[in-house]
């Protein structure tokens, strides 16, 4: 048999494989493959020793950029698979450009599982807590894109921060020239951050190292390739070797971005030469075409599954690493299989790709969204900013307004990357203006604080210097004056406020703790000035008069003259002046006294106890009181003369007549006694 012809199937199985391709996938997900194997590209077959490693590039999932890369310079149509169409061409080559910008790190899968999470919504202490987080207990190339939108969330509060704190040092009078703005916060950050540099720099430090010794290697076995053509050995001895040589190529790591497709394109060429050279020997050749097949099959069972995956980005990276898997690790298979299993992985990457362009445009929606809702509170921000209030108050309600809306603009989450930076310069400009408005409204009132400030120190002085005042009935009420005056006064700095408070409140607190002292000295005689006038109201409920009315009246007197010596008693037992009253009152009865002469000996009794007390206040307001009922007993007479003149023609023993006859008489000795009283008052 000619060893150019075309090759049957090598397993009788291989033809219903290929029946599965067309719509069946049940083979069992336990033989899925999944391999950490290297994803490097590189160009010409020279090596250069001192090649620099690259950071590795994060690519943004909606503007990837699809390089082309040539699997091959060397033809071979038994040993590649070819791409149907341009889009075909166009999907693979984006898929190889993200495998091999993604070289450097073995488990790709496993670093793009990092959650990344809300930091637009995070403080600057969460945003702090998140990256130390990410540096203590993940990959630290897997992190860069998350360490850069930390950064970026931080900065950006941070200056807002700094901006405001700016306007208000500028408010008070401060030179652009010595402003500078520091916190713990932004000083523990720096260091977290320095950390993560510290960290990156050391892994890709011993990553240049293990790319090159990992490019030797590969090297090495290219040389070893080669050789087997010129070897003089049985042909299983030379197929095993060759074995090997593929199971060290596949283990032997990755090697610089800017050197694989050279390495590749040249161990490839070498491979397909082994090839040729293995056609002479058709058993092996088809053993190696079945064992491909089997694990393309798997890979597109995979694919399949991948089609049907929610996370497409997800689906989208490990596609990536099942193209590598079948550009890299397999080699070709029986020549009646190449197009059909391609156009079924091809079909395959096609609807994992849509999927991912759809998501992609779902969360634009999702984005357009969020700025509608960020848009509606910067007019917000702007309506609360536009109103300024006149006083202290109203400018603190103001600020919790704004910082509650401020608060829900971070919350609200991304809007699309075109009009971010826009945004954020309309919710900083919105905010900035609002504190420039309060800072102008607190420099004002600054000065109205200091002015304030002199008046309370006015005050501190009159307390300070009355304290020790004895004339309590002057300074008592002065203090009391000085006490209402301060809480009218209004604020003062606060760096001011509670200094002068205490030197205020403790002036005014030695006063009347002194006042107090002195009056609970005094309460204890009017204590016992109480005891003393319950034992002389008991003693005058037993006293027996003699019959005799002018002996019973001086007895009457003597008592009530011994009753104004025993002095005051408390206030909340003043009602036993009205007790000691009725007593009275029973015993002048007895002695058939007028009721003016019975009111005046009583009145004696209550002016003493009036003129005792420590101000006058009582007396005036016992004089005033008596005017009035002197008026009230006028108003009277005079009304009831007035209705006199209505029965001018009645006859003087009318019954109505008589009656208001005897209401104007029992007035005018009332009016009597009443300006009898004012004029003992006044004799005081």
């Amino acid at each position: 048999m000619s060893t150019h012809d075309n090759l049957p199937q090598a397993d009788g199985n291989e033809e219903n494989k290929i029946k599965d391709l067309e719509g069946n996938s049940e083979k069992s997900n336990s033989e899925t493959i999944v391999s950490n194997t290297e994803s490097q590209d590189s160009q010409d077959i020279k090596v250069e020793e001192n090649s620099n490693i690259e950071e590795p590039k994060e690519n943004n999932p909606q503007e990837e950029v699809v390089t082309t890369v040539e699997d091959s310079d060397t033809k071979v149509e038994e040993t590649s698979d070819k791409v149907t169409s341009e889009a075909d061409d166009e999907i693979q080559n984006e898929m190889d450009e993200a495998v091999a910008k993604d070289s450097e790190d073995e488990s790709k899968l496993e670093r793009h599982d990092i959650v990344k999470k809300d930091y637009h919504a995070m403080n600057k202490d969460e945003l702090i807590a998140e990256l130390r987080n990410l540096i203590k207990n993940e990959k630290i190339q897997a992190i860069k894109e998350h360490v850069e939108e930390i950064k970026n969330e931080f900065n950006a509060k941070f200056n807002e921060e700094a901006e405001q704190k700016k306007d208000e040092f500028l408010a008070d009078g401060g030179n652009i020239i010595d402003f500078y703005y520091s916190t713990p916060l932004k000083k523990e950050f720096n260091s977290v951050y320095f950390d993560y540099k510290e960290k990156r720099n050391a892994y890709y430090q011993n990553l240049k190292k293990d790319l090159q010794a990992n490019l030797q290697k590969r090297l090495d076995l290219i040389d070893e390739l080669k050789g087997l053509l010129n070897v003089e050995e049985n042909i299983n001895s030379t197929y095993n070797h060759f074995k090997e040589i593929k199971e060290k190529w596949h283990n032997a790591g990755p090697i610089p971005r800017d050197k694989y497709n050279t390495v590749w394109n040249t161990y490839h060429h070498h491979t397909e030469n082994f090839y040729d050279f293995l056609h002479l020997n058709r058993d092996f050749r088809d053993l190696d075409f079945k064992h491909n097949l089997e694990q393309k099959l798997k890979i597109i069972e995979r694919a399949t599954e991948l089609a049907q995956e929610t996370d497409v980005n997800r689906a989208f990276r490990e596609l990536q690493i099942l193209h590598k898997m079948w550009k890299e690790d397999l080699g070709p298979v029986a020549k009646e299989y190449r197009e059909p299993i391609w156009e079924k992985f091809s079909a395959l990457t096609k609807q994992i790709h849509e999927n991912r362009q759809q998501y992609f445009k779902d969360q634009d929606k999702i984005y357009e969204k969020n700025l509608e809702v960020k848009q509606d509170i910067i007019s917000k921000i702007i309506e609360v900013g536009s109103d300024h209030p006149k006083n202290h108050s109203g400018w603190q309600q103001k600020i919790k307004e704004i910082e509650a809306l401020r608060e829900a603009f971070f919350k609200a989450g991304k809007v699309p990357s075109n009009v971010n930076e826009e945004t954020w310069g309309q919710f900083k400009s919105a905010v900035r203006d609002f504190n420039r408005n309060k800072n102008a409204f607190y420099k004002s009132l600054k000065k109205d604080q200091f002015d304030n400030l002199n008046k309370k120190m006015e005050l501190i002085k009159i307390a300070e210097d009355n304290k020790d005042s004895d004339d309590f009935s002057v300074t008592t009420p002065l203090m009391k004056k000085i006490q209402a005056d301060w809480k009218k006064i209004g604020h003062v700095p606060r760096k001011d406020s509670d200094r002068i408070w205490k030197r205020f409140k403790d002036a005014c607190n030695f006063y009347f703790d002194r006042i107090h002292a002195e009056k609970n000295e005094a309460n204890k005689e009017e204590t016992a000035s109480y005891e003393k006038k319950l034992a002389h109201i008991e003693a005058l409920k037993e006293l027996k008069l003699s019959g005799d009315p002018k002996n019973d009246l001086d007895t009457i007197k003597e008592n009530i003259s011994t009753w104004k010596t025993i002095g005051r008693v408390p206030y909340k037992k003043r009602n036993i002046e009205s007790d000691y009253n009725k007593v009275l009152d029973g015993l002048f009865e007895q002695l058939n006294l007028s009721r003016q002469e019975t009111e005046m000996i009583k009145y004696e009794n209550k002016l003493s106890s009036l003129a005792n007390q420590s101000d006058d206040r009582a007396l005036r307001n016992e004089q005033n009181f008596i005017r009035k009922k002197i008026d009230e007993a006028n108003n009277e007479i005079r009304q009831l003369e007035n209705n006199l003149q209505f029965f001018k023609h009645a006859k003087d023993d009318n019954p109505l007549i008589v009656e208001v006859q005897k209401n104007i008489e029992k007035h005018r000795e009332s009016l009597q006694v009443w300006k009898n009283k004012l004029q003992k008052i006044k004799q005081l």
